[in-house]
């Protein structure tokens, strides 16, 4: 490791705890990595992906600073609290406490939202109960009341969601000309059940082979709705075979039993089967306002708390500027509130609403919530982890960004920054350059110092972006001429209003725009509905519809690289033609650790046991019996090319690639893996460990391997977030190369770099929310940016005159 001399910050290194030491990190790839990082400094970890830096910035030190935490806690506290286990490093010296802001997409309920992640809605509910304006004579509400989450606020009818489900007739009987005996309530289950139900019927004295549309609405209404239940004996018809007794049965009505199975049952597939026949609408009580009458009955500024949440930040922030409180309590909690929006909107977010739910942001938007909160937090002496803060941010917004991490440090603070963006890797006082490549190639700390001191390390792949001028597109080329374009009119979704905009095809087309602008909106929900409802139209140029997204490739270990690929397939295969599973008339299932049969059952395929301490966290240890192989004993038998199952499952892509050089089923995924960068990855590794830009680009890999003739447009979200420049390079090969094969490409992208190297750019904007929603420039990037319209045209211009 190269550790620099000269012009290192301002820190005395011999002071006690003036660093932070870490010696023998081996988490995950790293290699008994020895590195000292000083305090109070904005400390910047970079590298490829893959090449370890979230290990050592969050497997290490985070996770280090979080056990020594537990362990001040009472133990019998601790059991109530998740706890992560202890990381593989001898040792730690100099770390303060931790805060970690990681970019994980946790699954926040659809209660959670961006005043309780913010915690700005017990502000504003306290302003209200404080200093609303009551009706005459109406008792003061606690601030409870004006919370939907508890019980003291929330609407009896919709319990707080602001939306009911509901069925109705044309949902239940989609067929009116059918009778009940031939099925006409289609909500009602199959087999037995649903026979029972009919014969019921039939003995209330009900017409069950009328067609339902002659029989008397009335009578339709009781079938559908009623909540009675009466109880009947059914003599069943006697079948020649068997003799079947008289029983008693039970009415259930149609809505009942679909309300029953959606809220009770277990099962996905039967809850999934209901929704089809529940309709969702905003709840007729509180007209989707979520509160009970008494709250919506006080107001500020001349609003109600529902109408205020619903603004966007920016906008609520006027109100209460221009508000004139009656009273002290008033002024001071307005500003209170107005003080708590002000780091929100500074980050870039004045678009958002307080009631927009937690699911619907971005992993990139959630974080930067939480970053705002701890700004007001006044928290010093801690060390911020930070996974990727500028991630789906546009670059103006990534100045504030950077002003914040600047005034976390200014505070007193330590910032830790796992980091891809150059410029915020420019501002950093401290660089951490871990590679130099990934996976198995990666691990080692290649540089620690100052920023200028990397320009020397000629195997850091950073180095080679950092201090040249060359951009992530490559060599310039003509820019490419459409063979068409669809066209969208009228748009209206979300802040896109009437919005007229025409897509290219045959070229790569960039969309670009400050966050909440309407990219995705106009992306992902209205440019790919509109193409996949015209696929079947002889005449439309595009024959096939792919949407690449950063989703998880699934959501258990059982889930891997191998599997969703459909390369396992191939593999299972193979050991099943392998000699000594012909001899015993194994299958391919016996070669799947999902199913009883050949994986070990102690751990049930898992690879390793959960062991329980008591007041200690839950450790996980390799299976005593298969000792993390998955398999049992019999199956790891079975050898194929020398190799068991399980050892095939540890190999890397790129390891994998040279086995099944002569398997072209297997090569040809491999192959396709490899070119876009993952061949650092192992065939095993499970889906839960995997970045939100590894699986997108899995997902890549995956059409790449099946890549057709017929003209496909592929609709990509922010394909860069989390990737290196050098791996948005290897990204962008595959992507233009995909454009000269006769393919058309859209990509929503912040990264000015890929803008430059597109042939078209839509830029939205001008700002977020209601702000934006209109088009502000489209054209070549060299139009787009000599526009000077819009946020992005300084930025490209700046692109493109590297």
């Amino acid at each position: 490791m190269r550790q620099p001399s000269t012009d290192a910050p301002a820190v005395p290194r011999d002071t006690p705890d003036a660093c932070v030491r870490v010696r023998g990190a081996r988490e995950h790839n790293l290699r008994g990595v020895d590195v000292d990082i000083p305090r109070d400094t904005l400390t910047v970890f970079t590298g490829v992906s893959g090449s370890g830096k979230s290990s050592l910035a969050f497997g290490t030190l985070y996770a280090e600073a979080q056990r020594r935490y537990f362990e001040s806690v009472a133990p019998y506290a601790r059991r109530l609290i998740h706890q992560i286990g202890a990381p593989k490093v001898d040792s730690v010296t100099g770390l303060p406490p931790a805060v970690s802001l990681e970019q994980r997409r946790s699954s926040p309920g659809s209660r959670s939202s961006v005043g309780t992640v913010t915690l700005l809605s017990n502000s504003l509910r306290m302003l209200f109960s404080r200093a609303g304006d009551y009706p005459p004579g109406a008792e003061r509400l606690d601030s409870d009341c004006f919370s939907p989450n508890t019980a003291s606020g929330a609407c009896p009818s919709c319990h707080g969601l602001g939306r009911i489900h509901r069925t109705s007739e044309e949902l239940i009987v989609p067929d009116p000309s059918l009778s009940i005996r031939q099925g006409a309530i289609a909500a009602w289950p199959g087999a037995w059940q649903g026979k029972n139900l009919r014969d019921v019927l039939e003995v209330l004295g009900h017409d069950v082979d009328r067609p339902w549309r002659e029989l008397p609405a009335e009578e339709r209404e009781w079938i559908l709705f009623t909540e009675e239940q009466p109880v009947v004996t059914v003599h069943p018809v006697r079948d020649a075979d068997r003799i079947q007794r008289p029983y008693q049965g039970t009415y259930m009505s149609a809505h009942r039993y679909v309300m029953r199975t959606f809220s009770d049952t277990k099962s996905a597939t039967l809850r999934a089967r209901a929704e089809k026949f529940l309709d969702d609408a905003p709840c007729p009580a509180c007209e989707g306002r979520r509160l009970r009458p008494e709250a919506l009955a006080v107001t500020f500024a001349g609003r109600t708390i529902a109408e205020l949440a619903a603004l966007a930040l920016g906008e609520l922030d006027g109100v209460l500027a221009s508000a004139e409180p009656a009273t002290e309590a008033g002024r001071v909690l307005a500003a209170d509130v107005r003080a708590r929006i002000a780091p929100v909107t500074e980050l870039g977010l004045g678009y958002l609403s307080l009631d927009r739910t937690a699911p619907s942001l971005s992993a990139g938007e959630l974080q930067r919530l939480r970053l705002a909160t701890q700004l007001r937090s006044g928290l010093f002496g801690v060390v911020y982890v930070l996974d990727e803060p500028s991630a789906g941010l546009h670059p103006a917004d990534t100045e504030a960004l950077l002003g914040v991490l600047e005034r976390l440090k200014a505070a007193g603070n330590t910032v830790f920054v796992v980091e891809h963006h150059l410029d915020v890797v420019r501002r950093a006082d401290w660089l951490v350059d871990v590679g130099p490549l990934a996976g198995e190639h990666g691990g080692r700390v290649l540089y620690s110092g100052p920023p200028g001191g990397l320009a020397g390390v000629a195997e850091s792949a950073t180095a080679r972006h950092l201090f040249a001028p060359a951009t992530a597109s490559g060599p310039s080329r003509p820019v490419r001429t459409a063979t068409g374009s669809v066209r969208l009119e009228g748009v209206r979704r979300h802040n896109l209003l009437d919005l007229t905009a025409e897509f290219p095809l045959g070229v790569f087309t960039a969309v670009t725009g400050v966050s909440g602008s309407g990219k995705s909106t106009l992306v992902g929900q209205v440019l790919a509905r509109e193409v996949a409802g015209r696929l079947a139209e002889a005449d439309f140029p595009v024959r096939r519809l792919v949407e690449v997204d950063q989703k998880p490739i699934g959501r258990t270990p059982r889930s891997n690289l191998a599997t969703y690929t459909g390369l396992f397939d191939v593999v299972r295969k193979l050991f099943t033609a392998a000699p000594q599973a012909r001899e015993r008339g194994w299958k391919a299932g016996r070669f799947s650790f999902n199913v009883p049969g050949g994986r070990c059952e102690t751990c049930q395929g898992e690879g390793f046991v959960s062991v329980e301490l008591l007041f200690l966290p839950s450790t996980y240890a390799p299976c005593p019996q298969c000792a993390g192989a998955r398999y049992n004993a019999e199956t790891l038998e079975v050898r194929y090319g020398g190799l068991n199952i399980a050892e095939v499952l540890g190999l890397t892509v790129e390891a994998a690639a040279s086995f099944f050089a002569e398997v072209p089923a297997a090569a040809r995924s491999l192959r396709a893996l490899e070119e876009i960068g993952l061949g650092y990855l192992r065939l095993g590794q499970p889906a839960t460990e995997l970045s939100g830009g590894e699986a997108q680009r899995i997902k890549l890999a995956t059409e790449l391997q099946r890549l057709r003739r017929d003209h496909t447009l592929y609709l990509l979200d922010e394909p860069t977030t989390g990737l290196h420049p050098a791996d948005v390079r290897v990204l962008l090969r595959q992507l233009h190369g995909l454009v000269d094969a006769g393919h058309s490409v859209v990509v929503v992208e912040h990264d000015m770099e890929v803008v430059a190297g597109a042939d078209w750019v839509i830029d939205l904007g001008p700002g977020g929310g209601t702000e934006g929603g209109r088009i502000t420039a489209c054209g070549p990037p060299a139009e787009v940016a000599a526009s000077a319209a819009g946020r992005t045209a300084p930025y490209l211009a700046r692109a493109l005159a590297r």
